[in-house]
């Protein structure tokens, strides 16, 4: 039995007072914009996998591969090793080194320049990065291209989520920075067709149009940049009071009075967040006050690659290769897989405020840790080496793929990033982000590096080997993780001060977090009571 712990929202009751609060037309609109930003992240993830498996690819850059995939084809080698090359998984993985180090950078200019000027930038690297790989005509053309790629991924990946999360009333904030993970298995699932359809038709150079496609969602965001309004928090902590003001009674749908304490809890955020220098506010993320939003963002932004959900998004093509699939045949199965991820990350949206983050992520865990050992055992007891998999057998692994995929997309898939955009304090919320996208790209790489490596030494054990991992973090979701939806952002820090493990972390500023929003729920009540609706 767990000890028992206090999961309460804490919003206090001044976010009780918050007007405007419905959602309507300009904001979704605004959300649906915004979120494409996502389709970078999903368009890449699913075209490098499907494009790696094409032989006519396979023959012109990674010739030993190509040698090896025939071989594999024909009995003479082990097909678990078909793809293992360290040159082939840097093609995959050096995007994900890139998006690590572009991540600092790109938060201070989010802090300083504001949230648009971001987007529009991360556009613009993915933009000449795809069109490189188009082009591509050596390996070194492709690896360069893939690492403006991840110029443009990691930038993305600071503000978008972000930015969704300051844009959208508190009690809709679940699903509207949900919008962002819906676009990334819309980029997935747009990928994987094209891939298919490029294998079919496209002929010895249609790999050149899957990846050069990789510029429609880049212009997407590139508009998106430069019609959307800056946040309210951004302009406000920028100094532009005003028209952060009117920005927010528009995102509300109300008058500039009636956004006053939503306003003045976001300029006093914003007074505290202006006192502190970027390279301050990095120093700050360790202060005893944050450390928890730390702790719990770090580990929920590499558990979400622990997972081996990218491993399996990545490489499902030559997963399902290894165990027998044609190129067509397996290109269809990533089709299936990830017109999965699209459907259940809907389910996600519909039940992130109704159902909570800790409940979503707890049946996600207990779903993919079923399905993992599920896909283990049956590879172990049906695959046997230098042969292909049954046909039913390879019908039930697919099976079980879509289902733990399924508990993926409406848990760790949104919520691994929803999660770190709302529960840093406003002074270090940049930072915060940039240090989510870090360590998610850090083990993004690992993983990608590795994996194939990984399916060759260790066959089907790599599914028991995430399923352990998945094991570890819904423990630590179940023990650790206060529930954060309905909060007001200015006013999750609250809900870890009153955990009673994060507040042993927090020591004496726990009570200061307290003290202050007791002091602001009691303003809040003297002014009732002075105008009578008390």
């Amino acid at each position: 039995m767990a000890p028992a712990i206090s999961v309460q929202s804490g919003g206090g009751a001044r976010a009780n007072q918050y007007k405007g609060q419905a959602m309507h037309a300009y904001i979704i609109m605004i959300g649906l914009v915004a979120g494409c930003g996502g389709l970078l992240f999903g368009y890449d993830i699913g075209v490098s996998g499907g494009v790696i498996s094409m032989p006519h690819f396979q023959e012109k850059f990674f010739p030993s591969v190509y040698e090896k995939a025939q071989a594999a084809e024909a009995g003479d080698t082990d097909p678990y090793c078909t793809f293992d090359d360290q040159l082939l998984q840097l093609f995959s993985s050096s995007l994900y080194l890139a998006g690590m180090f572009i991540s600092l950078p790109a938060a201070i200019l989010t802090r300083r320049m504001g949230r648009k000027i971001t987007m529009l930038i991360a556009s613009i690297f993915f933009l000449v990065g795809s069109g490189i790989n188009a082009g591509a005509v050596n390996v070194a053309m492709l690896i360069v291209g893939r690492i403006l790629l991840g110029f443009g991924i990691g930038s993305a990946n600071s503000v978008v989520p972000l930015y969704l999360s300051e844009a959208a009333p508190h009690k809709w904030r679940g699903a509207m920075t949900m919008l962002f993970q819906l676009t990334v298995t819309i980029g997935i699932f747009a990928a994987s067709l094209i891939n298919y359809g490029v294998n079919e038709h496209g002929g010895s150079e249609g790999w050149r149009l899957s990846l050069g496609l990789a510029a429609v969602p880049a212009i997407i965001l590139f508009i998106a940049s430069l019609i959307l309004p800056e946040t309210p928090n951004s302009l406000i902590e920028r100094g532009r009071v005003e028209e952060g003001r009117r920005v927010l009674a528009k995102l509300r749908n109300i008058s500039t009075e009636d956004v006053e304490t939503e306003f003045e809890d976001i300029r006093e955020a914003a007074v505290t967040a202006t006192a502190v220098s970027p390279s301050a506010q990095w120093r700050a993320l360790f202060a005893p006050r944050n450390r928890p939003a730390l702790i719990t963002t770090c580990l929920i932004a590499g558990f979400q690659q622990l997972t081996g959900i990218n491993a399996i998004m990545f490489y499902a093509p030559q997963i399902f290769q290894t165990i027998g699939s044609g190129h067509s045949s397996a290109l269809l199965s990533a089709v299936v897989i990830n017109s999965v991820n699209v459907a259940c990350t809907f389910v996600a949206i519909y039940a992130v405020d109704r159902f909570g983050r800790r409940g979503l992520f707890l049946e996600g865990g207990v779903q993919m840790i079923a399905t993992l050992f599920a896909a283990g055992a049956l590879i172990a007891v049906e695959f046997n080496k230098y042969t292909s998999l049954p046909s039913s057998a390879a019908a039930g692994l697919l099976a079980i793929v879509c289902i733990y995929d399924a508990g993926f997309s409406w848990s760790w898939g949104p919520l691994g990033w929803l999660v770190p955009s709302e529960i840093q304090a406003m002074d270090v919320r940049g930072a915060g982000m940039g240090a989510a996208v870090i360590i998610n790209f850090l083990f993004t790489f690992f993983i990608g590096q590795a994996f194939l490596s990984m399916m060759c030494g260790m066959k089907f054990g790599v599914y028991f080997f995430f399923g352990a991992w998945v094991i570890i973090m819904t423990l630590f979701i179940y023990f650790f993780l206060p529930e954060t939806s309905g909060v007001p952002i200015e006013e999750v820090q609250l809900t870890f001060a009153r955990h009673p493990l994060w507040r042993k972390v927090m020591g004496t500023s726990a009570d200061e977090v307290i003290a202050a929003s007791e002091k602001r729920d009691l303003v809040v009540k003297q002014g009732q009571a002075e105008s009578g609706s008390f």
